[in-house]
């Protein structure tokens, strides 16, 4: 039998007990409700880092220059008296290009030949008269001092004879200026004067250029060279020295060139130096003084490519997401070594096996978790 004491907490605590039953299964139903509304975690491309043997391309601002371009300066004062050749002209070697007037030179040849065949005359009567000298001594009818008079006459005669004929081919020379040959095979370009208009010594007449081949200069930074003399050591089998030219249209210039030459010292001012790239040129296509881009290209061996979107800049410093096998996302800081296209080049900081956010860095946060895609580094250099 229960006591009256009993049946009154009975009475009261049991509405109490069912009361907080149901309001403990409130709560599990509410935490149910609360995980079934949590936004799933987002789904994002990620790619496995991998070390390829990669082809680095860099261009380069090149000026372009024909193998032959000289400009054609007149080499004596007059008036230019004819022009046979229209600019942008093709002409070839020894091909005449201008006559300026020529009278006074070919006077001044004509006197100075003249002046020649009368010192060789002079000569020749010197000649005689030391043959008779010498007779007339060997006989003992004149004196032994005649002979040496004969001699020096017959020597002054004969340095005379040099002087006129020095006078009479720099008076031919002179001559022949007047008259301005082509000095190889090109193309005429601009004739800045007219028929009758004055010239002196030294003046631009016009500029002959062959353009069949042209150089391509360009300047590359002393880190770069260095990379592509490695490159280029590490493998002398294999070609590092073609080149391709792009352009100013952003077009590739079909004919693949080849360096020739580098320059000996970097420029103190930039600390760059110099290469020269020779491009054949059968279509005329390329000009004298035209600009592009030369595009070169080094090899480097075992290296980590990130794609340009997964990167994201923090006071200077370059970082990517890297996923860990339960999908959660951490900050990691590397170095990049270079730039290729949508690409860079890992130095430093990043490891091949390691996985990391492609795109959609936005809006991640480190220790963030979310559904890995898989995508390849060829389906991202081919923007899928």
């Amino acid at each position: 039998m229960q006591s009256p004491l009993l049946r009154h907490l009975r009475h009261y605590c049991l509405p109490f007990f069912v009361g907080g039953s149901a309001l403990l299964a409130g709560c599990g139903q509410g935490n149910a409700e609360a995980e079934a509304a949590a936004p799933p975690a987002v789904a994002l491309p990620v790619m496995r880092l991998a070390a390829h043997d990669t082809v680095l391309t860099r261009e380069y601002v090149a000026d372009v220059q024909a193998v032959r371009n000289v400009e054609l300066r007149a080499r004596v004062k007059g008036f230019l008296e004819k022009i046979y050749v229209d600019e942008g002209q093709l002409v070839k070697k020894g091909q005449p290009l201008f006559r300026i007037t020529d009278t006074e030179y070919r006077t001044r040849f004509d006197r100075l030949r003249a002046g020649r065949s009368d010192a060789n005359a002079q000569a020749r009567v010197a000649t005689l008269e030391l043959e008779r000298v010498r007779m007339l001594t060997k006989e003992n009818i004149i004196s032994k001092t005649e002979l040496d008079v004969a001699l020096a006459k017959l020597r002054s005669a004969q340095a005379r004879v040099k002087e006129a004929g020095s006078g009479e081919r720099n008076a031919a020379l002179m001559l022949s200026y007047t008259l301005v040959r082509v000095p190889f095979d090109g193309v005429v370009n601009r004739e800045p004067l007219k028929v009758g208009s004055l010239v002196d010594d030294g003046t631009l007449l016009t500029t002959v250029t062959d353009a069949r081949e042209v150089f391509a200069y360009f300047n590359v930074s002393e880190a770069e060279y260095l990379e592509y003399i490695k490159t280029r050591d590490q493998d002398p089998a294999r070609s590092t020295n073609q080149v391709r030219l792009v352009l100013a249209d952003g077009s590739l210039y079909p004919p693949a060139g080849k360096i020739e030459t580098v320059e000996s010292q970097f420029k103190a001012g930039t600390g760059a130096i110099a290469f020269r790239a020779r491009f054949a040129n059968p279509k005329s296509l390329l000009k004298h003084g035209a600009t592009g881009k030369v595009r070169l290209a080094n090899t480097v061996a075992d290296a980590l490519l990130v794609p340009q979107k997964a990167v994201f800049e923090q006071q200077d410093k370059n970082y990517v997401y890297v996923v860990d096998a339960k999908g959660t996302v951490r900050q990691r800081n590397f170095v990049p070594q270079s730039r290729l296209d949508a690409f860079y080049v890992v130095k430093s900081g990043l490891k091949a096996g390691e996985t990391i956010v492609c795109e959609g860095i936005q809006d991640l946060r480190d220790g963030e978790r979310i559904t890995t895609r898989p995508v390849t580094l060829n389906s991202l250099a081919m923007g899928k």
